[in-house]
């Protein structure tokens, strides 16, 4: 026994419908996710925007250096009174550190930019030694 199945206009609306209201949408790019803090306020600040820190985890790092996870451009509405807000910019910024290790918080090893973080540190370790090894040879 053969069953059919008929999908009519009416049903493909639905479908759709449900998406958008599920949470299925299209993905926008984040211009200062990624930047630190400072980097960050300075792009935003040069394009007319006021920022805003809506969120901060972790204390290790000075705001300045501090990560942008993400931001949020106006127009939105004000947490605090509802009122419109436009013209700002709000970052969520994460300031445990580059990368994690035993001792500290930070972006995992595992990822593009904790492998990135450790790499630079790894470089600065690198060049400071070697800036030691100059000033500090005896007889040369």
């Amino acid at each position: 026994m053969k069953k059919s199945i008929v999908l009519s206009a009416g049903s493909v609306v639905a479908a759709s419908a449900c998406m958008g209201l599920f949470g299925i949408g299209v993905a926008t790019a984040d211009d200062y996710a990624g930047q630190t803090f400072s980097d960050a306020s300075s792009a935003a600040s040069s394009a007319g925007q006021t920022v805003v820190v809506a969120a901060r985890v972790g204390d290790k790092l000075s705001q300045d250096e501090c990560l942008v996870t993400r931001s949020q451009t106006a127009p939105f509405n004000s947490a605090n009174d509802g009122a419109h807000v436009s013209g700002q910019v709000q970052f969520y910024l994460n300031c445990n550190g580059g990368y994690a290790t035993a001792t500290n918080p930070g972006a995992s090893l595992a990822s593009p930019e904790g492998r990135e973080a450790k790499a630079a540190a790894d470089q600065a370790a690198a060049e400071e030694q070697a800036s030691l090894e100059e000033v500090s040879t005896p007889g040369a």
